[in-house]
């Protein structure tokens, strides 16, 4: 089930002016199996399910008790319950991000968070995936994506399947006409100042067996 938050899509697209019906839209069965293949063939493994709250279940079910944990700030892992879990401080793990809020000093925050990307476990949401295999994300900073590539020694990403789409162009597309306008309005009401795409990770394909585990949610997530 979705939660619906503050800055879910369904307050900011009217504002943000994006095309929900090219860019948010449910693709059947046939396209969701197309896509878990090719992406399993290039070494990611998926699995499918059909809500937030199994995909929550699935995501606590794959970090064993005192492991290592950061997430990147992901409206998706908002509205699967992933964030309002973490705060009830029963999670089990060692949670980076707790430390790096616990931190007063700016130069110290700013090095755990440098290093937070070499966790154990990064949790993460992802912009578009491509029926051809790709999986793109993107950040202003980077510190959302920073993971990705190869520093963290498990990389969990959770996506609607709203994120499908054709091809690796089709979701370059999607990233600017659609995920970049609705976080730049929600960086405008959080922050007070316009976002921009400053780093881009493409995972095209996982050498390190059982690294990448992609949970892909029968719903509309995020942007």
């Amino acid at each position: 089930m979705t939660r619906i938050t503050p800055y879910s899509s369904v307050h900011l697209v009217r504002e943000a002016g994006v095309n929900t019906t090219i860019w948010n839209a449910i693709p059947s069965d046939e396209v969701i199996g197309k896509t878990k293949k090719v992406l399993e063939t290039n070494g990611i493994k998926v699995t499918v399910t059909e809500n937030g709250d199994n995909a929550l279940s699935i995501l606590k079910n794959l970090v064993p008790p005192g492991a290592e944990v950061m997430n990147g700030s992901s409206t998706t892992l908002m509205e699967i319950g992933y964030e309002e879990f973490i705060a009830g401080n029963e999670t089990g793990w060692d949670l980076v991000h707790t430390r790096i809020t616990a931190e007063n000093d700016s130069v110290k925050r700013a090095e755990l968070r440098r290093k937070s990307v070499a966790a154990e476990y990064f949790i993460s949401g992802v912009t578009a995936i491509s029926e051809t295999g790709e999986i793109v994300g993107c950040d202003a900073s980077g510190s959302r994506v920073g993971a990705w590539p190869f520093a963290a020694g498990h990389l969990i990403l959770v996506a609607g399947v709203n994120k499908i789409v054709p091809s690796f162009d089709d979701a370059m597309k999607r990233v600017k006409e659609y995920a970049y306008p609705l976080e730049n309005a929600r960086a405008q009401k959080v922050y007070g100042t316009a976002s921009i795409i400053g780093k881009y990770v493409i995972l095209s394909h996982e050498r390190i067996p059982g690294r990448t585990h992609l949970i892909l949610v029968k719903e509309a997530l995020g942007y």
